[in-house]
């Protein structure tokens, strides 16, 4: 059993070895969290079509509900769920083209210039009353005209790297999910044990001793990055738990508890006078966009003027059927919810839901603030500067952890630090290389290609894995002390794929630095472009950095490495 003399040595070992396991899941988490604070622009970069201004929801009458007919349920997912919910007793299941439309719903925010909706189809005989029996179908479409931007493109930044965040798009039973939230949990220990060993905390947060050796570097940078950020390391791990707590209890909702969920819902739906299931009786649908004019009025009334930015129809074509308009929350930090509901087939006022009591209040401004819904850019920024400051101080726990064993490692001919050294390739250089390598393969790939989203990301998961078989290969931990090639070659490959990702999106678009800063300035775009021009400028200076070091042996000196 491990013994310890002191307490704050127990607290080194804990923090060292939380971060060492579940810092290459950190690292997933902050980097494409950083990216996921401008995924609609990566979005639009990634399909050129939809370059234009943000829209407001447009027409339902005119428009939309053209758009929501066209939907058909998903064929893997009526495959894979019809059996289930179907009541073979009743009969054979109904075909997927005869599934009638029970819900509806479409979303947009000010960042997106695209509308994003949304169908679930009603299951005729389930097996189960209660529950949700649906098979979904969705769509995105143009606002401007109504035609459904195809499926085969692959919406990077949010479909992507946004869901890679949280899930590590590990999809099977959501473990993904389990593993992230598992790993934010441990991130909170990490840091409450990181402040009990720097005692000296303020010390720490301005010391950089540029002339002492590369391990005490490394620690200095480890220790500046993590104090700095702190705050928001503690509050985005703290949030995003808090945020999935009910996904975590799913097991038991689904349960034991589902009869009680049940309950709930209906008395919920009866207290503010929602209708609560099907009658089965049909029932014509009203203007809805006579509804959204009045639910834009009632707001401007209550002192909170703005567009509709959640619509949802529940019921639909039938007399319980009732729309809900969300307000749109792009100008304040905190969710807003407080819908209006009306009824479908007359547009009368069901309910009007009151501001939120404190403890809402709290509740949806934290979940705004880690969201970031909201229009402060500046305030963007500084979201990426930390999830970029938080990849740093893991970056420099790996190589800090590297630097200190690798001696010992190797003159008892052991691998332990070659395996973590290959493993911080893959998750320092190799993922930004495997990020830039999908967005190339986006600009390469024709747009009409079938199945492109899937290309880009076998390219995604291709290139990562080529980078951990590239870094086992060159690691080169012995007894001579070498500087393994691994990251100098990964950060020149992913400093010259960046720079062909924008000479790429250039060719096929048209679109340079000088026309969108410029000529016909188009921000979104323009921020990706220069994004990947300044990784390859630091790619680049990093590889070449690393080739100065590489040509020489490391030389020992009191038992540490330094580097001529």
């Amino acid at each position: 059993m491990m013994q310890f003399s002191t307490g704050r040595q127990a607290m080194t070992w804990l923090h060292t070895w939380l971060g060492l396991i579940f810092g290459f899941i950190l690292m997933v988490c902050f980097f494409f969290g950083s990216l996921s604070v401008f995924d609609r622009e990566i979005d639009r970069w990634a399909i050129p079509e939809t370059r234009f201004d943000p829209q407001p929801m447009p027409s339902f009458d005119e428009m939309l509900i053209h758009s929501f007919e066209a939907i058909q349920p998903d064929k893997q997912e009526y495959e894979a769920n019809m059996p289930e919910f179907h009541n073979f007793d009743a009969g054979p299941m109904t075909p997927r083209s005869e599934l009638s439309i029970d819900e509806l719903w479409a979303y947009t925010t000010h960042r997106d210039p695209v509308l994003r909706m949304g169908v679930g189809f009603r299951v005729p005989e389930p097996k189960e009353v209660g529950g949700h029996n649906h098979i979904h179908g969705e769509t995105t479409i143009n606002p401007l005209t109504g035609q459904s931007i195809s499926d085969q493109q692959l919406k990077i930044g949010s479909d992507w790297f946004y869901p890679l965040h949280y899930s590590l798009n590990l999809n099977w039973k959501n473990i993904g999910i389990y593993v992230v939230g598992l790993a934010a949990f441990m991130m909170l220990v990490a840091l409450v044990t990181g402040v009990i060993i720097h005692r000296k905390i303020f010390k720490e947060f301005f010391t950089f001793r540029r002339s002492k050796n590369a391990q005490r570097n490394t620690l200095d940078l480890h220790n500046m990055t993590g104090v700095l950020a702190m705050p928001f390391h503690f509050f985005f791990a703290l949030t995003g738990l808090i945020i999935f707590a009910g996904f975590y209890f799913v097991p038991a909702s689904h349960t034991v508890l589902e009869p009680l969920h049940e309950k709930h819902e209906a008395l919920d739906a009866e207290s503010k006078g929602l209708p609560h299931g099907r009658t089965g009786v049909a029932a014509p649908v009203a203007s809805v966009d006579a509804m959204v004019e009045d639910a834009k009025k009632r707001w401007a009334a209550r002192g909170m003027p703005g567009q509709v930015g959640f619509l949802m129809i529940q019921n639909y074509g039938d007399e319980n059927g009732y729309v809900s308009l969300y307000r749109a929350g792009s100008d304040r930090v905190a969710l807003v919810g407080q819908a209006i509901h009306y009824k479908l087939s007359t547009g009368a006022l069901l309910y009007e839901e009151p501001a939120n009591s404190a403890v809402e209040s709290i509740a949806e401004f934290l979940t705004g603030l880690h969201l970031q819904h909201f229009e402060h850019w500046m305030l963007r920024w500084l979201y990426v500067i930390g999830g970029l400051m938080g990849c740093a101080c893991i970056a420099t726990g790996f190589i800090f952890f590297i630097q200190k064993r690798a001696k010992k490692h190797a003159q008892v001919n052991t691998s332990g630090a070659a395996i973590v050294d290959a493993l911080a390739v893959v998750m320092v250089p190799g993922m930004v290389l495997a990020s830039v390598a999908m967005l190339l393969a986006n600009r390469l790939l024709a747009a009409d290609l079938p199945f492109k989203g899937d290309f880009e990301k076998y390219v995604f998961c291709g290139a990562w894995l080529h980078s951990f078989v590239h870094a086992v290969w060159r690691s080169k931990i012995n007894s001579t002390l070498e500087l393994n090639p691994a990251w100098r070659e990964q950060c020149f490959a992913a400093a010259f794929i960046a720079l062909m990702a924008v000479l790429a999106n250039w060719v096929t678009t048209g679109d340079h630095l000088i026309q969108t800063l410029f000529v016909e300035p188009y921000y979104a775009v323009a921020g990706v472009d220069a994004m990947l021009v300044l990784t390859s400028v630091v790619g680049f200076l990093v590889a070449q950095r690393l080739r100065v070091v590489g040509t020489e042996k490391q030389k020992l000196e009191q038992g540490r490495f330094v580097y001529e």
